[in-house]
């Protein structure tokens, strides 16, 4: 027996998965979202929101109440020994939004997850592991687990959202392409001494890149790539600190840390985005490096651009959704060559190697041309 028959089933409750479900309710359709976890992710890695995500999240109507939980950093500034390289403007990368927005996860799945119970308080079905899928060209049946019982939702169409490790895509046997990367990287968040207030920075140092960003509470995150020995080794929040006051000369508190996690780099890119009646979207469908915080804005544009084709798809017609997969998969491809610059540039260097970078860094954000065009692709204009 089917629990539940809806216009769509959309397999993941994170952020991609919320904001698709909104968009489709607005449009008078009945969703059903299929989450895995019992409730609400505590601790997340991701908290940078590009301009066009959120000209996508006005579309519901929560732009601005993640504008008013975050901080808008405006401006992002490289450092060398205490010594400023290059300053980057965001200030014309859009008219609207014309800042990277620094909000944890946590915090926008929640501002998303109240504007889906605004539209559906029955659209969220939490602790639901789905197992397979069956499509008869007509329909599809997810069948999955809730608190030990097997179930079973059915719908023309399923999206899955639901993460790098998608159950959906490997129901569905969708290929891979793979590519793993040396770098690793540990970051933690602190309580904000620096002074920079709302700006991040890039410490371009010998011994690979440090990265720092403002987040709301007088917090900062700091991201420090790790060399051969470091990545072996239990680094803790002690030891992060240590590196950050070595390679950048600022004092962070150990005792302060309230996040700390390790990772490393790899990009996942689905061979396709469309199979039968099923739509892989978000990490589902690419997962890239998180250099750069392109992942999540790259999931909430897909979900814009499905959004219109839905109601067709539902009533049976294709129109539309080879150029969708087309385009999305080649700003997939764009944004993971984006993110293998970004880990470049932040590799260790000799002192002549880095000096000659650093030089050649400064000279060219001093053009404003340049400048204004490396700020628009960092911010994935």
């Amino acid at each position: 027996m089917t629990d539940a028959v809806t216009d769509a089933v959309i397999i993941g409750g994170g952020p991609v998965g919320l904001f698709m479900a909104s968009l489709l309710l607005q449009r008078g359709l009945q969703v059903t979202v299929l989450e895995q976890r019992t409730g609400p992710e505590p601790h997340s890695r991701a908290i940078g929101i590009h301009p066009p995500a959120l000209e996508a999240l006005r579309q519901v109507g929560v732009d601005q109440e993640l504008v008013r939980r975050g901080v808008p950093i405006r401006r992002g500034i490289a450092l060398n020994c205490g010594t400023r390289l290059a300053e980057m403007s965001f200030a014309r990368v859009s008219e609207r939004f014309p800042f990277v927005l620094s909000l944890p996860q946590g915090r926008t799945e929640a501002v998303l997850e109240k504007r889906l119970q605004e539209l559906d308080p029955d659209a969220l079905r939490r602790g639901v592991r789905v197992d397979g899928l069956h499509d008869d060209g007509r329909q599809v049946t997810v069948q999955a687990c809730r608190g030990g019982r097997a179930v079973s939702f059915a719908a023309p169409l399923v999206i899955a959202a639901d993460g790098v490790r998608s159950a959906a895509r490997a129901a569905l046997g969708v290929p891979l392409r793979r590519r793993d990367y040396p770098d690793r990287y540990l970051m933690g968040d602190f309580v904000d001494g620096t002074g920079l207030g709302p700006d991040a920075a890039l410490f371009l140092a010998s011994g690979g890149i440090v990265e720092s960003f403002p987040l709301p509470g007088k917090l900062r995150r700091w991201v420090v790539r790790l060399g051969p020995a470091a990545a072996g080794s239990a680094a803790d929040a002690a030891w992060l600190a240590r590196e950050v006051r070595r390679r950048t000369g600022v004092d962070v508190d150990p005792g302060s840390n309230s996040m700390l996690s390790g990772f490393g780099v790899r990009s996942r890119l689905a061979r396709r985005m469309v199979a039968g009646r099923c739509i892989l979207i978000g990490d589902a469908a690419h997962e890239i490096s998180p250099i750069g915080g392109q992942g999540m804005s790259l999931g909430w544009l897909d979900a814009l651009a499905l959004a219109p084709l839905v109601p067709a798809l539902v009533a049976g017609t294709r129109t539309g959704l080879p150029a969708f997969e087309r385009h999305r998969m080649r700003q997939a491809a764009r944004a993971a060559r984006q993110s293998e610059i970004n880990m470049a540039l932040g590799r260790p260097l000799r002192e002549g190697p880095l000096a000659a970078r650093n030089s050649v860094l400064a000279a060219a954000a001093a053009v404003p041309a340049v400048n204004s065009f490396v700020a628009r692709r960092f911010t994935m204009q």
